[in-house]
C-alpha cells in the first residue's frame, strides 16, 4: 500500500514509555502480556525475552502480591543482562497502592503502570487510593494507562448513570447508558490524574469490550473527546481462529479510521502453548493495513484440483517460518527486509504472474504440468528448478537476494 493510501492518524499527544514514543507522529507500537506467575523472576524474565525477540515493543505483566512487586525489579535486571530492554508495564488491580508503597524498587523499574478505574476500590476510598498511585507515578516519573474493561466497570459510576437516565423524560437504553459510563469512567479518571499532578503527556487511555460493534463505537466516541492517546484491543477476544477473526474485525476498522496507537491481542492460548502468537497476529494486522512491516510476507495460493500434491503447501509454511525466525538477525543487518515479499505458488494459473510480482518467487508445478520451477527475482525469471531437492534450493536463493538486495553497503 503506498503512503497516499493510508489512513490520517487521529491527533494525540506522545508519550514516552522508556525507550519507546507512543502517540504523536510514532508508528502504532504493538503490545504483550505475559502469563507466567510474576513472583518467578526466571521464567516471566524469559517469557520477556520471548515476547520481545518475537516483537513485542511494551511487555505488561501482572503485579498483584508483594511477591509479585518484589520479583519486578530482578525480572528488569535479567532483561538488561540479556540485553533486551523491553520497557515492562505494571497491570495493577485492588492493591496497586499498597504494593507500589511497599516495594517502592517495582515502582522505579516499571516504564509504565496501567489502573483500571473499576478496580481501584469502592466509596471514599477509591479516589483516596487512585490519587495514591497517581502520586508514585509523577514521583517516580511513570506514564499510566487508564485502563477500562467493561468486564470491571465501575459499579458505583454505572449505578448513577442509571439513575440519572431513569429521571430522563426519554431513557436511554441500557447498552447506551453502559456505553456512556465505559467513557465517562476513562475520562473522568484521566482528568482527576491531571488534577493530582500527572502531566497531560503521560496518560493514555483504554475502552475494552468482548465485543466487536460495542469496541469500535467506544474507540470513535472517545477518539473525538480527547487527544490521549489510544490503546487498542478486545478484551477476551477468544481462542484460535474466533479470537483472531474478531480481533482483527474489530481493529482494522478503528485502524483504517486512524484511531489507535497501541495494540495488543488478548488471545486465549492454548495450554502449554507459547505466547507470542498475539504478537504475531497483531503485526500481521498492522502489516495487512499497511501501517508497518515487521517480517516479509509469503504470498501463496490456496490450493485447487490442478494442485494434488501437497509440496507447494509445505514449501510455503517451511519458508514463512525460515523468514520468521531470521527476522531478529535479519532486522539489524538488512535495512528494509521486513517489506519483502515471496510467492511460493502451486500452479501456471497464477504461479508465474504473482511470482513475477513478489520480490522473488517461484512457481511450482501443478497436476500434468512439467515437472520444473521457475524462480523469479524483481519480475525477470532468473533460474528454474528441478529434481528432489527444490526447497532447499529455493530457501539458499532468497538468502542470497535478502544479502544482495538489502545488504548495507
Amino acid at each position: 500500500m503506498s503512503s497516499q493510501a493510508l489512513p490520517q492518524r487521529h491527533r494525540t499527544v506522545a508519550v514516552r514509555i522508556g525507550s519507546v514514543t507512543v502517540g504523536g507522529n510514532a508508528p502504532m507500537v504493538v503490545q504483550s502480556m505475559t502469563n507466567t506467575d510474576t513472583a518467578d523472576a526466571i521464567r516471566t524474565a524469559a517469557q520477556c525475552a520471548e515476547l520481545a525477540r518475537a516483537g513485542s515493543e511494551l511487555v505488561r505483566i501482572t503485579v498483584n502480591t508483594q511477591e509479585a512487586a518484589a520479583a519486578v525489579p530482578e525480572i528488569r535486571e535479567r532483561l538488561d543482562n540479556m540485553d533486551c530492554h523491553v520497557p515492562l508495564i505494571g497491570d495493577f488491580h485492588f492493591n496497586g497502592h499498597k504494593l507500589l508503597a511497599a516495594v517502592p524498587e517495582c515502582a522505579q523499574a516499571l516504564a509504565k503502570y496501567r489502573i483500571n478505574p473499576g478496580n481501584v476500590g469502592r466509596g471514599k476510598k477509591r479516589d483516596e487510593q487512585f490519587a495514591q498511585m497517581i502520586e508514585f507515578a509523577c514521583r517516580y516519573h511513570k506514564p499510566v494507562r487508564i485502563g477500562v474493561n467493561w468486564g470491571s466497570l465501575d459499579q458505583e459510576l454505572l449505578a448513577r448513570k442509571l439513575d440519572e437516565n431513569a429521571r430522563l423524560a426519554q431513557p436511554l437504553e441500557l447498552y447506551d447508558v453502559m456505553h456512556e459510563a465505559l467513557l465517562e469512567s476513562a475520562l473522568s479518571s484521566a482528568a482527576k490524574a491531571e488534577e493530582y499532578g500527572l502531566a497531560h503527556d503521560q496518560i493514555i487511555l483504554s475502552c475494552k469490550l468482548s465485543e466487536v460493534q460495542g469496541l469500535v463505537r467506544a474507540y470513535r466516541d472517545l477518539a473525538k473527546r480527547c487527544d490521549y492517546p489510544l490503546h487498542l484491543g478486545l478484551t477476551e477476544a477468544g481462542m484460535g481462529s474466533k479470537g483472531i477473526v474478531y480481533s482483527t474485525a474489530a481493529l482494522s476498522i478503528l485502524l483504517q479510521e486512524g484511531i489507535g496507537d497501541t495494540i495488543r491481542i488478548s488471545l486465549t492460548p492454548e495450554p502449554h502453548a507459547k505466547r507470542e502468537k498475539e504478537v504475531i497476529v497483531a503485526q500481521e494486522i498492522l502489516q495487512a493495513l499497511g501501517l508497518r512491516s515487521f517480517t516479509p510476507q509469503v504470498i501463496a495460493c490456496p490450493g485447487c484440483g490442478r494442485t494434488s500434491s501437497d509440496y507447494f503447501q509445505r514449501l510455503a509454511e517451511q519458508i514463512q517460518n525460515w523468514l520468521r525466525e531470521q527476522m531478529p538477525i535479519w532486522r539489524d543487518q538488512y535495512q528494509g527486509v521486513e517489506a519483502m515479499s515471496v510467492a511460493v505458488m502451486g500452479c501456471v494459473v497464477n504461479g508465474p504472474g504473482e511470482s513475477k510480482h513478489a520480490n522473488i518467487g517461484i512457481s511450482l508445478p501443478g497436476s500434468g504440468e512439467v515437472p520444473v520451477a521457475p524462480v523469479y527475482e524483481n519480475g525477470e525469471k532468473t533460474v528454474t528448478l528441478k529434481g528432489n531437492h527444490i526447497a532447499t534450493e529455493f530457501q539458499v536463493l532468497v538468502e542470497a537476494y535478502v544479502q544482495r538486495t538489502y545488504g548495507k553497503v
